[in-house]
């Protein structure tokens, strides 16, 4: 934009306005139930509920679904600031099992953002505080928007 000024958000509308943007577009997150319920710069807290379509032959939440519940957490800490990231690596470790009817809480944190590269941590929490699993997960900035 040749002679306009362009405005800078501070970090919590910034966090917001992308976290936005990235959420309009998540079909994946919106269909397994999750909720988004707060955003900050590096931080993020979403809940979903287990479904009886969740649930594996042992009856309980599978763990890809959980892995995946954990990596959307990861996804929006990591996408609140100016810039988009994609995971380059994750990991989790299993705690308790998930069961039907549970409402599990995930709370994504940064460790550290260094040049292009990002570290963050997921709890995975049921309502009554019982740890399900943690999850780490190093992101990768290959994205800076131009509309910033």
């Amino acid at each position: 934009m040749s002679g306009a000024v362009q405005m800078k958000l501070d970090p919590q509308a910034q966090a917001e306005k992308r976290t936005q943007e990235m959420w309009d577009e998540d079909t994946a997150s919106k269909a397994m139930g999750m909720e988004l319920l707060e955003v900050g710069p590096g931080y993020a807290k979403m809940r979903m509920r287990v479904r009886e379509d969740m649930v594996n032959g042992h009856g309980t939440l599978h763990g890809g679904l959980t892995f995946a519940f954990a990596d959307s957490v990861f996804a929006f800490a990591a996408n609140s600031y100016d810039y988009q990231a994609v995971g380059s690596h994750c990991d989790i470790t299993y705690h308790a099992p998930g069961r039907l009817g549970d409402m599990l809480i995930g709370t994504g944190t940064e460790v550290t953002r260094a040049g292009r590269s990002g570290l963050y941590d997921v709890a995975v929490h049921r309502e009554d505080g019982t740890l399900i699993a943690s999850f780490r997960g190093n992101s990768r900035i290959v994205r800076v928007p131009k509309d910033g």
